[in-house]
């Protein structure tokens, strides 16, 4: 019996391998099926496979599931082998590998008397006996196995998921395994993921562009279309399971986001019976404490959770910037000490009911808090023709808040595998608050006059939408689905000014605002999926979305016109030998503008280096072409790839002279002529020992960008600017005995080419150790990152000004986690919400190109 076990194995793993190869449903099979993640693991990204071994093997109408979970952790096997073969004669009639939840499935089985085996490296053989009735399934409910201590300490590696994935059609960072960035926030999780790139403030850019979607749990939030970098914030990084990168996405997402979606999966109840789980973090610069719960029993599963954060944080910043003014130059010197404190929190509660055998429904609501202050004390220095003939202070206390509310339904039917049907419904809602008051001061620093600036904005989105996707054969794959989005926005705000005694008026100079910002969007799509026989698999889709707005401010009507986009996309992966695949995908997509570039407001807290939004901002249309190799050599994953990137009406920051504020400067948005964009990226990940890993990456790309600029005369002009990008990442984890782990990680990004200048670089590093209890329920951790503090210096040169701004950030962190599991649960499968909003810009950063 073992030995025909041991045969078995061997077969299944090659009939694994030819599935990789094939796609599922073996030669022929279709969505590219499952690759290998560098330590000999297939991934499954579709449901798993079902092939028959024997060709002769005999056919029924039965059925044969379950689920597969190690009895010492209570957790999903993922990808065990299981074979069916016939009890009397020996002979592997049928079988298939568990997909990540431990669940596996064979149809058509015929009657009969069959023994069902499943192994997996590392866990001891489980042999059962099956009896097959004609026309009734068989719930073989959940299968524990036992784990091999002999066979876990020789291959460790290959049970070892990596900390890089890569999928049918999209990368996938397994955040779970990240030790230093415990007790922080999404941002410290994105900083490590191949191809993104995160500023200081949190703001996310992929492959040089900002222009992107970030989606939580496949679902969009009003608070991150208002702004990634406060969505990030309001994520911990002890709750993000994984983060999953997807540069050229289907016909079934949404055409938003010219440079790719980011989808942030966060760590969800998979198990029966009550878990309570704690996460704490203490820290010179921020502290955490989150407490999540999970219910789940027989139809029914519940889950509640709450994380808050606060974080205190000290900067340093310096201005020298010259405009020219009817031929006169001024110099401004500009130096401010700053304090920042936050607040942020999330809170979720969300339930999933098994209606009937193949229907279910799912539901839940989060809820997100964001409270942001900062204190800054100016000094500005004034010159002109090289005379100071101006000092003056400044103490300004700057207010960004939100509360924001995310509320789903899901409906989902399954007729048979990989058929289904679906119903969704949300409603996101964000409100924010952005204040600042301000105290001037003479020379003697005495006050003299006051002034608040008192901006509330809005922002509110209606989503339906129904999806249907069916099986054709065992090769092919039929999708469309339609959609609807109701969105809109609001901005109201008023200036008012006070003498030292006296109380607030309105500013006259700064008469108050509103944008009243409607848009409607109907979107529809078709993805067809087809697998050959020679290793190919071709992915075609078509999305057609039509946009209607309707715009008004105080003064009146905004004309925005409707536009009707057809977004194509092509996906073409083919698999050469056992571990490589290539892959050629093309897309063309589109950028709505956000809240942030929309907001007229006219926000001088900074009175040298004002912001306004533009509320005639068009689209912006991208056309991306990628082409990838990625490869197992041993225990190396290796991925290569070059991109390019053509964005007509691109919109970003452009800075020019103000009229009424002598020596400063006013950035707004603007759909500029183009950019373009061309680079690669490398990246891959190492076994330098068995539990020593080393993974990296390395991102080069050229940027070109053109647009239009006032010169000296008045008369616009155009012109273009244009440079090589650098950035990387290193990251190495060892695993030693007891429970100890530690981890280091590094990053930067150089200077980034704007239209006007360049944007400085940054450099991030920290190095963590965590020791695990002997049961596992429990962790404690301690890490330290960026020692050395940070200085970022960016360049801004046109005809009528230049500025150069440097920014010394002081945060220099040591803190300590601790996180706690109790309870006893054992596993069950979940459902996940359909809704995916891919169509906002985010606002209000310095990445724009």
């Amino acid at each position: 019996m073992k030995k025909l076990a041991s045969i078995l194995t061997l077969i299944i793993a090659a009939t694994t391998l030819a599935t990789a190869q094939f796609g599922p449903g073996g030669p022929g099979g279709m969505g590219g099926g499952q690759r290998g993640d560098g330590n000999g693991r297939p991934q499954n990204t579709q449901q798993a496979p079902t092939f028959n071994l024997e060709g002769n093997a005999p056919k029924g109408n039965s059925k044969v599931f379950g689920f597969v979970i190690d009895e010492s952790v209570s957790t999903a096997v993922e990808f065990a082998n299981v074979a069916l073969y016939i009890k009397d004669t020996k002979k592997v009639v049928d079988g298939t590998i568990a997909d990540e939840k431990g669940k596996f499935s064979m149809s058509r089985v015929a009657a009969g008397e069959y023994n069902l085996v499943i192994t997996f490296i590392g866990f001891k053989d489980k042999t059962i006996e099956v009896k097959v009735e004609k026309g009734k399934d068989n719930d073989l409910g959940v299968i524990k196995l036992a784990q091999s201590v002999k066979q876990l300490e020789e291959v460790t590696v290959t049970a070892e998921k990596s900390m890089i994935e890569e999928k049918v059609d999209r990368l996938v960072y397994n955040a779970e395994k990240d030790l230093t960035s415990k007790g922080g926030d999404a941002a410290d999780i994105l900083r490590k993921v191949p191809m993104l790139s995160v500023d200081l403030d949190g703001n996310v850019s992929l492959r040089g562009t900002s222009n992107l979607k970030v989606l939580i749990n496949n679902k969009p939030s009003t608070i991150v279309a208002s702004s990634i970098a406060d969505a990030l914030k309001m994520i911990p990084a002890d709750l993000i399971k994984t983060v999953e990168v997807i540069t050229s996405p289907s016909a079934k997402y949404d055409a938003e986001g010219s440079g790719g979606i980011i989808n942030i999966i966060l760590k969800k109840s998979t198990l029966q019976g009550l878990t309570l789980n704690v996460d704490s973090g203490v820290g010179i610069r921020g502290s955490n404490l989150s407490l999540n719960g999970n219910y789940r029993q027989g139809k029914l599963g519940v889950t509640l959770g709450g994380f808050g954060r606060v974080f205190y944080n000290k900067s340093a910043t310096s201005l020298d910037q010259t405009t020219v003014r009817n031929g006169i130059p001024t110099l401004t010197n500009q130096t401010a000490d700053a304090f920042d404190n936050g607040l942020f929190g999330r809170y979720n509660l969300g339930f999933d009911y098994d209606l009937a055998k193949n229907q279910s429904l799912t539901a839940s609501v989060a809820f997100g808090t964001r409270n942001f202050t900062r204190s800054q004390d100016f000094t500005i220095n004034q010159y002109t023709n090289s005379v100071l003939n101006s000092t003056s202070y400044r103490d300004v206390t700057s207010k960004d808040l939100s509360n924001s509310v995310d509320i789903n339904l899901d409906y989902i039917r399954t007729f048979k595998p990989s058929q289904e049907w679906s119903v969704s419904g949300q409603f996101s809602q964000n409100k924010l608050t952005n204040n600042f008051f301000t105290d001037l001061l003479s020379n003697s620093q005495e006050l003299v006059s006051r002034q608040k600036n008192l901006n509330k904005n809005f922002n509110n989105e209606v989503t339906l939408q129904t999806d249907y996707q069916t099986p054709i054969k065992q090769n092919q794959m039929f999708e469309v689905g339609l959609k609807t989005v109701i969105r809109q926005v609001n901005s109201d705000y008023e200036y008012l000014i006070a003498n030292p005694t006296g109380s607030f008026s309105s500013d006259a100079r700064n008469p108050a605002g509103l944008l009243n910002y409607s848009q409607n969007i109907a979107a529809g799509y078709l993805s067809y999926t087809y697998s050959t026989k020679n290793k190919y698999t071709f992915k075609v889709g078509s999305r057609y979305e039509y946009t209607t707005i309707t715009a008004n401010d105080q003064k009146g009507t905004i004309s925005i016109p409707a536009y009707g986009n057809l977004v194509p996309s092509v996906n073409i992966s083919k698999s050469v030998g056992k571990a490589s695949t290539l892959k050629l995908a093309y897309n063309n997509r589109i950028q709505r503008p956000g809240l942030q570039q929309l907001n007229p407001n006219y926000n001088a807290s900074n009175p040298q280096s004002i912001s306004i939004g533009n509320p005639s901002l068009r689209p912006e249309i991208s056309n991306n072409l990628e082409f990838s190799l990625s490869t197992n050599i041993k225990k190396t994953y290796l991925n290569v790839s070059v991109f390019g990137r053509q964005t007509n009406n691109s919109i970003t920051r452009i800075s020019m002279p103000s009229d009424s504020v002598v020596g400063a400067i006013i950035t707004t948005f603007q759909n500029i002529g183009k950019e373009q964009t061309y680079g690669t990226n490398i990246f891959g990940n190492f076994f330098i020992t068995p539990k020593w890993t080393l993974n990296g990456g390395l991102d080069l790309y050229y940027n070109y960008l053109e647009g239009q600029q006032t010169g000296l005369n008045g008369i616009s002009s155009t012109i273009s600017n244009s440079g090589v990008v650098v950035g990387g990442r290193l990251q190495s984890s060892i695993t030693l005995q007891k429970g100890w782990a530690i981890q280091a990680f590094g990053g930067f990004r150089g200077n980034r080419v704007q239209l006007q200048g360049t944007q400085g670089g940054m450099g991030m590093y920290s190095i963590g150790a965590r020791k695990e209890f002997a049961n596992k329920k429990g962790s404690l951790g301690l890490a330290t990152e960026n020692f050395f503090g940070m200085r970022m210096k960016s360049t801004l040169t046109t005809p009528l000004f230049n500025q150069v701004s440097i920014n010394n950030i002081y945060n220099q962190n040591i803190k300590l986690t601790f996180s706690y599991k109790i309870g006893k649960m054992k596993f069950t499968q979940t459902k996940q919400s359909k809704v995916k909003n891919d169509d906002v810009k985010s606002g209000g950063d310095n990445n724009n190109n």
